[in-house]
């Protein structure tokens, strides 16, 4: 599979594994956040692939020429979770569903909506949408999620971002612990016309969003001890939302789990797929 398409646009997948995964293996299918790419997963794939999975990673609304609506409700989070679906409509059995960051929160989304879809959900960093929004008022996640709001102002954030082949976007991610060269790639991917508009317009969606519910499905939760955009609070009363086996692993890290801790997000998912695999 090289792509599918929902509700007119054209989303690229990326399609990796042995021949016999495609048939009768367990299949991974892993969801980028902001302001990443499928290459979020580059290093994450290999060691999935190496042990027999099947590993799917779609370029989510926005992130390509061909899946980019322009008005910010067509980002709103039952919008994106529909993309997933249709997805997982071709695939022939339940995935292993991985997100991080923005993708984390569709994961969750995907996973309360629709638990029948999935044979286990490990997300990575985000915690679950609804500890997050308790969180705002009672931790510091308030200031943590400041750029959120920052966001919603038309035309100047990605005026700003992109400004000298993405200079800015570059430097705040590198602030933020993404090495230089996967910062300078992320800064490059959004340079393009019109694309880090449609990625903030996952933000920019917001007032339209609808709530996420609890999540009955065997769950992994990876999050850094050093993460700048999570508090402590959302972290902790993540648990609350799962009413399914959870397995929470604080690693030493910041926020760029796939990036910079891919052994632990592939030895999460690999735990998981043998879980499932003995039920």
């Amino acid at each position: 599979m090289d792509s599918f398409t929902r509700a007119g646009l054209h989303f690229r997948v990326d399609d990796h594994g042995p021949a016999s995964a495609r048939e009768d293996g367990a299949v991974v299918v892993c969801l980028h956040g902001f302001p990443q790419g499928p290459e979020a997963y580059d290093a994450v794939v290999p060691l999935l692939t190496a042990a027999g999975l099947r590993v799917l990673v779609p370029e989510q609304r926005g992130y390509g020429a061909g899946a980019r609506p322009s008005r910010r409700r067509d980002y709103a989070l039952p919008e994106l979770v529909a993309d997933v679906v249709a997805l997982l409509d071709v695939l022939p059995r339940p995935v292993h569903l991985v997100g991080h960051d923005w993708g984390g929160v569709v994961a969750w989304a995907v996973a309360a909506a629709h638990p029948e879809r999935l044979a286990s959900l490990t997300v990575l960093s985000q915690a679950h949408p609804a500890a997050y929004r308790a969180a705002v008022t009672s931790s510091s996640q308030a200031w943590r999620s400041a750029y959120v709001g920052a966001f919603q102002v038309p035309v100047l954030p990605e005026a700003l971002l992109t400004a000298g082949g993405g200079r800015l976007l570059g430097a705040s991610l590198r602030r933020s612990g993404l090495p230089a060269d996967l910062a300078a790639g992320y800064a490059r991917r959004h340079s393009a016309p019109g694309a880090l508009r449609a990625a903030l317009g996952w933000y920019r969606a917001l007032p339209f969003a609808s709530g996420v519910g609890r999540v009955r499905v065997p769950t992994t939760y990876l999050h850094g001890a050093r993460d700048p955009f999570y508090s402590a609070a959302a972290v902790e009363r993540t648990a609350e939302f799962v009413r399914a086996p959870l397995r929470r692993v604080e690693l030493d890290t910041g926020h760029w789990i796939p990036e910079l801790r891919p052994e632990a997000v592939a030895e999460a998912v690999l735990a998981a797929a043998g879980g499932a695999d003995r039920t």
